[in-house]
């Protein structure tokens, strides 16, 4: 009998380091600027991304220590608990908290880096800096392709 993998055994905060970071799945999009109604609490995305985000690789040159960088980069912790709306829908740290299973196109599932990019996840090729968008003009830049 084969055993269960261990998104499917464990609880977020029962995974190790490796495992936890394994996790992402490279899309880029929890790099992306979102606005929040305060009324509401909806979360919406923009695609607005950060300046250090690598589009092309869809990763942080910075990652390690991006908080000394970026002050209010996501730092995504097993007690998020109703933060996780911040990540979008197809994240596997949410989809995990929410008890959902991931996307074939993941690549734990997958076995494939690129996947992420070939199902048309990642924000490659379809995002503005943050260092050309002035914060006031997030509004113009909602989109719905994320969630």
């Amino acid at each position: 009998m084969r055993e269960k993998p261990f998104w499917k055994s464990k609880t977020l905060h029962q995974m190790n380091s490796d495992e936890w970071e394994s996790l992402c799945d490279g899309c880029g999009r929890c790099c992306l600027h979102k606005l929040e109604d305060e009324d509401s609490g909806k979360i919406y995305f923009t695609d607005v991304a950060c300046h250090y985000l690598d589009e092309e690789e869809c990763t942080c040159p910075h990652y390690e220590d991006r908080q000394s960088y970026v002050p209010d980069c996501l730092s995504i912790k097993p007690n998020w608990g109703e933060k996780f709306n911040w990540l979008p829908s197809t994240c596997a740290y949410r989809l995990i908290y929410e008890g959902k299973d991931l996307p074939l196109w993941h690549p734990l599932i997958s076995g494939d880096k690129k996947s992420v990019h070939l199902a048309g996840i990642s924000v490659r090729g379809r995002t503005y800096r943050d260092n050309v968008v002035a914060n006031d003009q997030l509004f113009e830049h909602v989109i719905t392709w994320v969630d």
